[in-house]
């Protein structure tokens, strides 16, 4: 059987950690099917809150991270669906109108949890006459609708979780249609997947209970139910949910932050599992090692070090050909291979290199940094600087020079030298810089005249 998967993020909010990794796990599921199918859905029901800058940057996100999909959809375009199922359900018995206010719902959860009941709604609706629902008609209430759960019990055999089994008469009925006739996520959900076909549903281990439910209406549909698979969830390091109704590390923010794709997914994909967390080469190394059968049943503290330090070593073995054009679009122009060769081991962030660019272009006042005793013997070292042009051998040679003409050793020799020419005591070797800066920029810096910005590169000031 063809593997078809879903992700259905609701467009409101942007896409974060949290709904990423299940996006990822749902990916990578789909993808070790040659032929299996991944659908991006998205439930865009609420239309108080959805709004389509989030559904454009969901889509954004999911292709920069290289997520790409089989098939696009969205909720708001198949009400006309819901409505047929909706009316189907309620003719066969499954939906029932129910008049109780938020306020009385409320009221009646509070009594049963002051009594050390469980709050499961007691299908009071069931019981009332055709006279008393006109009556509460007549008094302009609207019913919702909730979904009746059958008698006994509702297991599956969970692809992270093992066996999990449920009975219905410890859950409530679901609200499934509001009073205004809109439906909600729960029906919406179900009949998307049954109608796609949708083979297994990766979710979050807090929906294990909606999963219930949701078989039960997969039945009452006449719907095959998908398999599941509950994933844990992933917290923060203080042990905090990831929330998107926080933003917590919204996929657009690390974006900006000039993080690398195969970063963050290589965590996303290991985290929580068996496999150790290292830099993988690429997505098909994550496709043939992925299996729910790795996954821990314990929630997993994501941690952006992590990211980082996968990101840095992404970004240390990266050739030129594959950043140029993200170079171009940051503003650094006339960077080329031998530039980001000099300065790609100093790199955190791809953003990095715009700092670094810019110290070897442009004078950072170095010299002025320097004391008195360093300022001399900078100027002083001018003299044994070797012909241009320079190479990566030139470094060495005037290193060379200056030993055999000056007493200063080590880093008494090197810091002053590096801090004039470059405005900082430490970064990318020098043997790489020197070429890069050039003759008549390094004479100005050493000895302290002021030398002109580059107008080729944006200023960070």
């Amino acid at each position: 059987m063809t593997a078809i998967l879903r992700f259905a993020p609701s467009p409101t909010g942007y896409l974060h950690i949290g709904n990423l990794r299940t996006a990822l796990v749902t990916w990578l599921a789909a993808r070790q099917d040659k032929a299996g199918q991944f659908i991006l859905r998205l439930d865009d029901t609420d239309t108080a809150r959805s709004r389509e800058e989030y559904a454009e940057a969901i889509q954004e996100d999911m292709a920069w991270l290289g997520l790409h999909w089989d098939r696009l959809e969205r909720q708001s375009a198949r009400q006309h669906i819901y409505e047929k199922k909706i009316e189907q359900l309620q003719q066969e018995g499954w939906l029932y109108p129910c008049y109780e206010t938020a306020e009385e719902l409320a009221l009646k959860r509070k009594s049963l949890i002051t009594q050390g009941r469980p709050p499961i709604y007691d299908r009071a609706a069931l019981s009332l006459s055709d006279d008393q629902r006109a009556e509460l008609v007549a008094q302009g209430r609207k019913p919702h609708w909730r979904f009746r759960l059958p008698e006994g019990d509702i297991s599956w055999q969970d692809h992270v979780r093992g066996p999990v089994q449920f009975l219905t008469a410890d859950m409530s009925d679901p609200v499934v249609v509001r009073e205004d006739g809109r439906p909600l996520y729960h029906l919406c959900s179900v009949i998307d997947d049954g109608d796609f076909g949708v083979t297994l549903v990766v979710r979050a281990e807090d929906h294990v209970a909606n999963t219930a439910a949701h078989i039960a209406m997969f039945q009452a549909l006449g719907f095959t139910p998908p398999q599941f698979a509950h994933t844990p969830l992933l917290t923060d390091q203080d042990g905090q949910g990831l929330s998107k109704r926080l933003g917590s590390l919204a996929i657009q923010d690390l974006r900006r932050q000039g993080l690398e794709p195969m970063a963050l997914l290589s965590v996303l994909g290991r985290i929580g599992t068996s496999d150790p967390i290292e830099a993988l080469p690429g997505m098909a190394d994550l496709i043939d090692s992925f299996s729910f059968h790795k996954f821990a049943r314990n929630s997993s503290k994501f941690d952006l070090k992590d990211v980082l330090r996968l990101n840095t070593k992404y970004l240390h073995e990266m050739p030129y050909e594959q950043v140029k054009t993200s170079l171009a679009e940051m503003g650094v122009l006339n960077i080329d291979a031998k530039g980001w060769q000099a300065i790609r081991d100093n790199l955190e962030s791809i953003q990095d290199t715009k700092i670094w660019w810019q110290r070897i272009q442009e004078d950072q006042n170095g010299f002025a940094l320097l004391t008195e005793e360093d300022q001399k013997f900078v100027r002083e070292a001018i003299a044994h600087l070797p012909p241009a042009p320079w190479d990566e051998q030139s470094w060495d040679q005037w290193i060379t020079a200056l030993k055999a003409h000056h007493p200063r050793k080590g880093k008494k020799l090197f810091l002053p030298l590096r801090t004039a020419l470059t405005g900082v005591d430490h970064g990318p070797e020098l043997r790489f810089v020197l070429p890069l800066i050039g003759y008549e920029k390094a004479v100005q810096r050493l000895s302290g005249a002021k030398a002109l910005s580059n107008p080729n590169i944006q200023s960070q000031k």
